[in-house]
């Protein structure tokens, strides 16, 4: 997602299970949340998201599990 964008928690990839699906589901990451990519590192991972008023930074490996719709 380019900085700047926004988009829509549609689901969490089976993928992911364990301790860092339970991360994702305890920053807010539900179906129906809003993202919004607001910040890039200099080297480009990890990204800076808006996720229900708090800034959270993903590497590109866990942003890749969450599920989206533009």
């Amino acid at each position: 997602m380019e900085i700047g964008k926004s988009c829509r928690v549609i689901g969490i990839n089976e993928r992911c299970n364990g301790l860092e699906r339970r991360r994702l589901l305890d920053l807010g990451i539900l179906p129906g949340t809003l993202i919004k990519a607001e910040m890039q590192s200099p080297s480009g991972d990890p990204i800076a998201y808006r996720i229900r008023d708090t800034i959270i930074g993903l590497r590109k490996e866990q942003a890749c599990l969450i599920e989206v719709i533009m």
